[in-house]
């Protein structure tokens, strides 16, 4: 489905400034763990930007495997927006809404391997 593919092209997008500006201007402004938790959240981003390329081409054959992109644009938005927020405001209750982006991540992995082995 073309929507997941331009939602991967967006995600690698940000994915790269988001890494970059915590390089170059983040970098004096966070603590350590904070520059940690940030790094995660581009890490999550890029490997799902890239998942959600490669299910934009994979829902043409398998259509059911378009669930899988939703869960992972939603986990994109809950897991990765949470924390780039903690790193940014130091709010530990946001760090409450990460597990679920997580859980919406290994349930779109899940869900992607089940609608392409049928």
């Amino acid at each position: 489905m073309r929507i997941f593919l331009i939602f991967g092209s967006i995600g690698g997008f940000l994915a790269v400034a988001l890494g970059a500006f915590a390089a170059h201007g983040l970098k004096s402004h966070l603590d350590t763990a904070a520059l940690q938790t940030w790094q995660t959240a581009v890490q999550y981003l890029s490997f799902h930007a890239l998942a959600l390329l490669a299910i934009g081409l994979i829902s043409e054959r398998h259509p059911k495997a378009a669930i899988s992109g939703w869960l992972m644009v939603v986990g994109m938005v809950l897991f990765c927006g949470s924390l780039f927020a903690l790193s940014i405001t130091g709010i530990k209750l946001l760090g409450m809404i990460t597990p679920l982006g997580g859980l919406c991540f290994l349930a779109g992995w899940l869900w992607l391997g089940w609608a392409v082995s049928r």
